[in-house]
């Protein structure tokens, strides 16, 4: 028996109040960061000032990485119900999450790259005005981490409630909105940093405090990216079998059954929504009556299995039973 109609799941889960939130947080954020951007970008053309110039086309970095963020959640609304997407488009916003961490080593590569400039060159620093700026930039970053934040952390929270499982937490967070959300925290470390290092140059003379300031912003940017880079790549790449999940249902089907002597044979995992998953896995039995329904309740208390597809393989030398009904489950994407 085969079923091609949407489950459950997909229709309600394809793009929740929660994501709403986080597109309107995103896009607050993006507009907030540019027009920063365009302030700077000014006032160090105005004054000549190349610290500000600098500093205004490294918030241009962090508008653009933001702006792909709000567009994947734009993405994702628009095509929320389009047949071609089997699973419903959440890994768009994955695929955007992924873009932003290389993003983010890019601009790890260059801050490096600009730093070790200046402690070979060093160019005069204006000071004051950089100092205020810096300020500046750390406040509108502190703003827009509240906003990004308290997006961030509603979403894993309403998560959390709807699951109830003690790993729902970790895997159902939001990867396209912690791409934003580092970004803007990534530019506000470096703010502080920024801050530390020009009011030592200031008062002490410590000239290369500046540039040995941005290259430790630079390593966290970078450990920071590279968490996402790995976060994202597992999903996108379908590396979900050692996912505590996978266990409790070959354990459940080995040992839930009357037939002591069904084994699974094969078993695969994948993640298909922000803590939803799909099987596919085929069980040997020496059973007659064993079924695909039966295979399937040892594992029904697991909410995020949205979707199964089960193959039941007699050893008596009876014909293999295909099932690959598509069963939906009620659980928040």
């Amino acid at each position: 028996m085969h079923a091609h109609d949407l489950s459950p799941w997909q229709h309600e889960h394809r793009f929740d109040t929660d994501s709403h939130g986080a597109e309107r947080s995103t896009r607050r954020v993006m507009w907030i960061t540019a027009a920063t951007m365009v302030l700077e970008i000014g006032a160090g053309w105005w004054f000549n000032s190349m610290a500000l110039l600098a500093d205004g086309w490294h918030m241009s970095s962090h508008a653009f990485a933001i702006g792909l963020s709000a567009f994947a959640y734009a993405a994702v609304r628009r095509y929320a119900t389009d047949p071609r997407f089997a699973f419903g488009t959440w890994k768009i916003e994955v695929l955007a999450g992924f873009a932003s961490a290389l993003f983010l080593l890019g601009i790890a590569a260059l801050m490096v790259v600009g730093s070790l400039e200046r402690l070979w060159s060093p160019e005069p620093i204006h000071y004051r005005e950089a100092i205020v700026v810096a300020v500046i930039g750390l406040l509108v970053n502190l703003v827009c981490a509240r906003l990004l934040g308290g997006a961030h952390h509603g979403h894993e929270h309403g998560h959390e409630h709807a699951h109830g499982h003690s790993h729902s937490h970790a895997q159902g967070e939001d990867l396209n909105l912690k791409s934003a959300y580092l970004h803007v925290i990534a530019d506000a470390a470096t703010s502080v940093l920024a801050i530390a290092a020009l009011v030592g140059g200031w008062l002490m003379g410590w000239r290369w405090l500046d540039p040995l300031m941005g290259i430790v912003g630079a390593v966290l940017v970078a450990v920071w990216a590279k968490g996402l880079l790995l976060q994202t790549s597992r999903v996108l790449l379908d590396r979900e079998m050692d996912h505590p999940v996978v266990d409790e249902i070959r354990e459940g089907v080995e040992h839930g059954l009357a037939d002591s002597e069904t084994r699974v044979a094969d078993l695969h995992v994948w993640r298909v929504g922000r803590n939803a998953y799909s099987c596919a896995l085929t069980v040997v039995t020496h059973s007659p009556t064993l079924d695909a329904a039966a295979v399937r309740a040892t594992f029904s208390m697991h909410e995020e299995i949205v979707h199964s597809t089960v193959e039941v393989q007699r050893c008596a030398g009876d014909e293999s039973l295909l099932d690959s009904a598509a069963v939906g489950a009620s659980s928040r994407a």
